[in-house]
């Protein structure tokens, strides 16, 4: 039998972001349900971030915040593979790769602001120029550190996340996948993400939400839904990636099937 046969998991990715998730969670015998709690929107300012920016030769090194950023932002590069990239975590650095891209900065031991922070390489900055490709509203702690090594920090918003705004018939569809207990586990990838259901969800879905798994790939994700009043545990992925993800799922399962 598959790990996680008849369990079923409720994927938020957003909409494109979601099909590897999805297929993953499948392939384990996962029954997966949909329903993005976040929109990505690009912000279309191409020409003027060209302008502003300049010759991206003076900066040291350029910082894509996630794989949106690259999604959006790598045009700002104009096709240029000899500039010093930068990627937050694993799915970044592969976005990059995919578009052509070579990173030479990448972390080895996480996907978040604090694991890149530590590499050497942004250790050194004082006195350097260095671009962050990020998304609005996004954590600020990256560039808040970097700026009190010493750097100079230069910001491009190249997208916006924002709620998803999803119909009444989605809303009612979900209530009945809950009260019907044909969802045993959530995944929450951001902290966003987390905040996004909650706002979403109808009394009924708030309730439900206590009942089920909250599948997180950080403490920091786990206590914004304990601020929010989720009771529901949380299963500790290594990280935001897919398969840390599922491997999260099945650890659960194998623990509570006593495998």
């Amino acid at each position: 039998m598959l790990p996680l046969h008849g369990t079923g998991v409720l994927v938020t990715r957003p909409r494109h972001q979601a099909a590897v998730l999805c297929r993953l969670l499948e392939a384990q015998g996962a029954r997966v349900e949909r329903f993005a709690a976040i929109d990505i929107e690009p912000i279309d300012e191409r020409r003027d971030w060209v302008a502003r920016l300049g010759d991206l030769e003076k900066f040291g090194l350029i910082i894509f915040s996630s794989a949106n950023a690259v999604r959006y932002g790598a045009a700002l590069l104009e096709q240029r593979r000899d500039l010093p990239l930068a990627a937050i975590g694993p799915a970044t650095a592969r976005a990059l790769n995919q578009a052509g891209y070579r990173v030479s900065v990448q972390s080895s031991e996480g996907a978040d602001s604090e694991s890149l922070l530590r590499h050497p390489k942004l250790n050194a900055v004082a006195g350097e120029r260095v671009l962050l490709i990020k998304g609005t509203q996004g954590r600020e702690l990256l560039e808040q550190e970097l700026a009190r090594r010493g750097a100079e920090i230069s910001v491009a918003e190249v997208y916006r996340r924002e709620c998803a705004r999803p119909s009444e018939a989605e809303m009612r569809a979900l209530e009945t996948r809950f009260a019907a207990r044909e969802i045993d586990a959530v995944t929450a990838t951001s902290v966003e993400i987390a905040a996004n259901l909650l706002a979403l969800a109808t009394p009924r879905l708030r309730r439900a939400f206590d009942t089920v798994h909250w599948v997180v790939p950080s403490e920091r994700v786990a206590q914004s839904l304990r601020e929010g009043g989720v009771k529901g545990p949380s299963l500790l992925a290594r990280s935001a990636e897919d398969q840390d993800l599922v491997s999260a799922l099945i650890r659960w399962r194998a623990a509570e099937s006593g495998a």
